[in-house]
């Protein structure tokens, strides 16, 4: 499979024969274009904020997931749990949905904006993660500490940061936190951003690896 950032917390996950996208934004709120034409079979939306639920920027007709549940479309099993996108329990920006992804056999885990750590018990049904989307600028999500911690409980193949601060995001986004404190922190400062990752089930790492993705 490939897989392609597309800003923020989007990306599109390019299988054999079926394609998902997660969290498309709106362009206007993040303060950077959402690409153009990008279709899908599959779209995944964690929360309903702009910045993560623009459904109609994604082409094709896909199969819209927006909650929890376990779905299979074309093959591709979906199982979203419900979160918080706050250490409140929702009382401060409501709920989040982690997604469960598999796809050509690989285990793909998104978390959103995920604002709290998880409990033993959620840790144990996302067991068997091979690549994990995980926040990490704080502020509106868990923060660099908070994110290498559940690294460790999920043990992931890959790890894939995102929802961190750039210098095209809008300024509602400054409080975040870069990607390179996590970078730091996880002991991998020199990681250079890739366009894309094109992995299969037997290519995965047998020592954890971090991908940047530009």
């Amino acid at each position: 499979m490939d897989i392609f950032p597309l800003g923020h917390s989007s990306f599109r996950i390019k299988g054999k024969s079926v394609t998902v996208v997660t969290d498309p934004f709106d362009p206007v709120m993040v303060g950077f274009p959402f690409p153009k034409h990008v279709s899908a079979d599959i779209v995944t939306v964690t929360h309903s904020h702009r910045d993560h639920n623009n459904v109609s920027a994604v082409e094709g007709d896909p199969f819209v997931i927006q909650g929890p549940g376990e779905y299979e479309v074309k093959g591709v099993g979906v199982i979203g749990m419900s979160s918080y996108h706050d250490e409140q329990k929702g009382k401060e920006r409501g709920r989040n949905i982690l997604y469960r992804i598999e796809i050509d056999g690989v285990n793909l885990v998104h978390l959103g904006d995920l604002g709290t750590m998880l409990s033993h018990e959620e840790i144990e049904k996302l067991d068997g993660v091979d690549i994990l989307f995980v926040p990490v600028g704080g502020t509106f999500t868990i923060n660099e500490q908070e994110a290498q911690t559940l690294i460790s409980e999920l043990e992931p193949s890959i790890v894939i940061p995102m929802h961190y601060k750039t210098g095209k995001h809008n300024k509602e986004f400054e409080e975040m936190a870069s990607v390179q404190p996590f970078l730091k922190i996880i002991g991998k400062e020199d990681i250079t951003p890739i366009p894309k990752l094109s992995i299969t089930k037997d290519k995965l790492p047998s020592e954890m690896q971090i991908v940047v993705l530009e």
